[in-house]
């Protein structure tokens, strides 16, 4: 489907559900080898009995040290690493001047994801590229979610700085920001069911084509920019959210 990917090696986290298994569905189709992280298997198993040996998964928490060095033994054990999306993220509704809400998405958007990287540094193939996930709220606000995009945010400009810093070994970083997508991060914010359909409303009257992404087209976004395809793109935001961020 993707051209670059055959036989080549791919890290993603929070693999299991939404945009981290589309990703991890691309990535087999195009040809590559998976190894896959997640704190349950979810609807990986269901790749697993299509591709076979070439999707490899494991349990673990992004916030673990010990589980993101497993994750790194496992990935040198089989070869270096071409791509590394650390996409494991959470989201949870809270007021904005709660700091304990953002330290707990911190934790996991913002730290995990860069944990991911640095202990994952020394298995990267001279010309790995790597993505992080941020959101299309870094433009734009969200009452009850300020520490959920302050965290992606902080991603965000940690990230680009990382990509000056690691270009010259070879090492390509992007950030893909999702739009308002239909995964299971949207319905775990905790909002009664009348709630967030109104909410939901009220966003699909933003959204160009009147509805929410799916996880697919969060996850060729993606793969663009780990493929060739994209190898003079450093340090860039791409933001694939339906038009949202344009009224």
């Amino acid at each position: 489907m993707f051209e670059g990917f055959e036989n080549r090696l791919a890290v993603v986290t929070g693999a299991s559900s939404g945009i981290g298994l589309a990703t991890v569905d691309r990535l087999l189709a195009s040809g590559a080898r998976v190894l896959a992280m997640s704190r349950t298997m979810g609807e990986l198993d269901s790749l697993q009995s299509r591709y076979g040996d070439t999707l490899e998964w494991m349990k673990g928490d992004v916030t673990q040290s010990a589980d993101l060095g497993a994750l790194s033994e496992r990935a040198h054990q089989m070869g270096p690493v071409d791509f590394l999306v650390p996409n494991a993220g959470i989201a949870e509704l809270a007021n904005g001047l709660e700091v304990s809400a953002f330290e707990r998405q911190w934790a996991v958007n913002g730290a995990g994801a860069l944990n991911t990287l640095s202990i994952m540094r020394e298995r990267l193939a001279k010309s790995a590229s790597v993505v992080f996930i941020g959101t299309f709220l870094s433009q734009v606000t969200f009452p009850g979610l300020a520490a959920y995009i302050a965290s992606k945010t902080a991603l965000k400009a940690h990230a680009r700085t990382l990509a000056v810093e690691l270009a010259a070994s070879g090492i390509r970083i992007n950030i893909v920001s999702p739009g308002p997508t239909a995964t299971a991060i949207w319905s775990s914010l905790g909002l009664p069911e009348d709630q967030l359909s109104a909410v939901a409303g009220r966003v699909n009257q933003r959204l160009l084509p009147g509805c929410f992404l799916e996880p697919a087209a969060i996850a060729d976004a993606i793969m663009f920019l780990l493929s060739p395809a994209a190898r003079g793109i450093y340090g860039q935001d791409l933001i694939v959210d339906n038009g949202y961020t344009l009224q």
